[in-house]
């Protein structure tokens, strides 16, 4: 649609028609699982636009329930099957948005009618009606965006729910480290976690389906919804021998594909990644919506028309109280492509510590190894994620090295943010990384580093109490210049690897042992990083100091 209404902004003559599948155009479809949820109430606020309005704006000839099943590129003719019989409708520009459809796994059951998917009005609206009618434990297949946004519009409407994913941890693009917090909101959600497993079968009953799983668990459930993914919607057009790749539209730089007068945009074309150069389809609604207004602008204005931008992926879900983000490359995408890249972990305020309602922005950063480009950032917290990942994402956009970050001038008031943003702070660690001042180590080390060094700790004696690494050395950051000989007795020649709750501590502490001649780095994010990063083990990894029994337990 926004290349159609382009288009016509354009050139007020061109006769534009739109052919859709569906009943419905135009429509909201990140704002479904906000409907089943009750926060969007209407269901018609998901139409953002209609035919007929769309004809009295645009002058747009809308065609609702028209499937098209092939196309005659030598001919310049679209096929589409109607409720009343096949049609062919000429051509001179042609654009393909088809988007995906879901993927749907090899799973004995999966027809059950109980069994439903996430992606148009009437999905949203039937979800609805189910959960209206008593439907009361429902099982969601798939831990992504639309997975949890499902699931946590269950759980809000009351359903006892349960998200089973085959990856190892909720939300797979996320890092294990921050994902592990996602994990913890949904349990505090009351919604039940089964990451590391698939479901295997769905027992069709008269009163309920039964979900198994493959470790033998069995899921009762009213309701099932499949998000497990999904694939390129572009069978008819591959198979007019428009080229494909892995069953994505291949499209040059202003959406043109290898057919003369077709373009192609969207969730069904390859794009490639602006961080790594990986090929492969972006279903995201953003970047799908400006090219198609690109696309129109080559179609109209060809020579002129800008080139469509290779996509970084920024992506954003609410759970519960918790907003995560992300822009940019993560580990897996990274080590695909074989780029090096340092990793920073950072927990800054949103706002000024002082000002009321301060909490922690959990924040990944990953740099080239050599001259520190800036190549992705992830981020949960409770407030402020969405705009720390925003400048980030527009960093990346332009190029900038993490340490130019420290440079960028950025609004600040107490309620908003720190006279030393987060990002701002990013682009100083990074610059220390860079030029050696900060040497790091990281959580999934933990058992070399353990093995191979001293461990010290230099949070206060409280803290050190809660819960640590054993046989670690407690030393606090501000006593340790009057106790180097103490570390010096107890590392025995061996490195020393320092922590603190968070990384800024221990940070202090390696400077002051590395200009004393030690061996020393400083734990990447510190002992919150390394807790999410150990996950459930956490506990029987820390020991603790228990007061009431005075003994040391694990």
């Amino acid at each position: 649609m926004s290349a159609a209404a382009r288009a016509r902004r354009l050139d007020e003559s061109a006769e534009i028609i739109v052919l859709e599948r569906g009943e419905h155009v135009s429509f909201a479809n990140c704002g479904l699982p906000y409907h089943v949820g009750g926060e969007i109430v209407d269901a018609d606020k998901l139409l953002v636009q209609t035919p007929a309005s769309l004809k009295a704006a645009l002058n747009l000839d809308v065609r609702t329930g028209h499937d098209v099943t092939a196309i005659d590129t030598g001919r310049r003719v679209v096929k589409a099957r109607t409720a009343d019989g096949e049609q062919e409708i000429g051509y001179d520009a042609l654009v393909l948005s088809p988007g995906a459809k879901a993927i749907r796994p090899d799973i004995e059951g999966l027809d059950s009618p109980r069994v439903t998917t996430l992606r148009t009005v009437d999905d949203a609206v039937s979800m609805k009606s189910s959960v209206d009618d008593g439907a009361r434990r429902a099982v969601v297949l798939g831990a992504g965006f639309i997975g949890l946004e499902a699931a946590e519009a269950l759980a809000i409407r009351g359903l006892e729910t349960t998200v089973v994913e085959l990856a190892p941890h909720v939300l797979p693009p996320l890092e294990a480290e921050l994902a592990y917090l996602v994990t913890q909101e949904l349990r505090a959600m009351g919604i039940t976690v089964r990451d590391g497993v698939a479901a295997t079968a769905i027992e069709r009953g008269a009163d309920e389906d039964v979900v198994v799983l493959g470790d033998g668990t069995r899921i009762p459930a009213d309701l099932i919804v499949l998000s497990v993914g999904v694939r390129p919607d572009t069978a008819p057009f591959e198979a007019a021998g428009i080229e494909c790749e892995r069953g994505a539209i291949v499209v040059d730089e202003h959406g043109r594909t290898s057919a003369p007068g077709v373009w192609a945009v969207g969730d069904a074309v390859v794009s490639t990644d602006a961080v790594t150069g990986i090929r492969r389809p972006v279903p995201l609604a953003g970047p799908a919506n400006r090219a198609g207004r690109l696309v129109a602008d080559d179609i109209v204005r060809p020579g002129s028309a800008r080139p469509i931008p290779t996509p970084v992926g920024t992506a954003i879900v609410r759970v519960g109280s918790l907003t995560a983000a992300m822009t940019g490359a993560n580990r897996v995408a990274l080590d695909s492509a074989g780029i090096g890249y340092r990793t920073l972990h950072l927990h800054p305020n949103q706002h000024a510590g002082y000002f009321p309602g301060a909490s922690q922005v959990r924040l990944v950063l990953h740099i080239a190894a050599g001259d520190g480009r800036l190549l992705g950032a992830q981020a949960v917290g409770l407030d402020g994620v969405d705009k720390r990942i925003d400048v980030l994402a527009t960093a990346i956009r332009a190029g900038m090295t993490a340490p130019e970050l420290i440079d960028l001038d950025l609004a600040y008031s107490p309620p908003y943010g720190q006279a030393k943003d987060g990002v701002n702070l990013a682009g100083m660690v990074a610059a220390n990384v860079l030029d050696d001042t900060l040497r790091l180590w990281y959580a999934e080390d933990l058992d070399d580093v353990g093995a191979e060094a001293l461990i010290l700790d230099a949070r206060s004696v409280q803290e050190y109490e809660t819960g640590h690494i054993p046989g670690s050395l407690n030393i606090a950051h501000t006593e340790l210049r009057d106790r180097l000989d103490e570390v010096r007795e107890a590392a025995a020649g061996r490195p020393v690897r320092v922590l603190c709750a968070s990384g800024v501590r221990s940070a202090i502490a390696h400077r002051v042992l590395t200009q004393s001649g030690f061996d020393s780095a400083s734990l990447s994010g510190g002992i919150l990083t390394l807790k999410a990063a150990l996950g459930d083990r956490a506990d029987s990894v820390l020991t603790k100091y228990d007061r009431a029994d005075t003994v040391l337990t694990k």
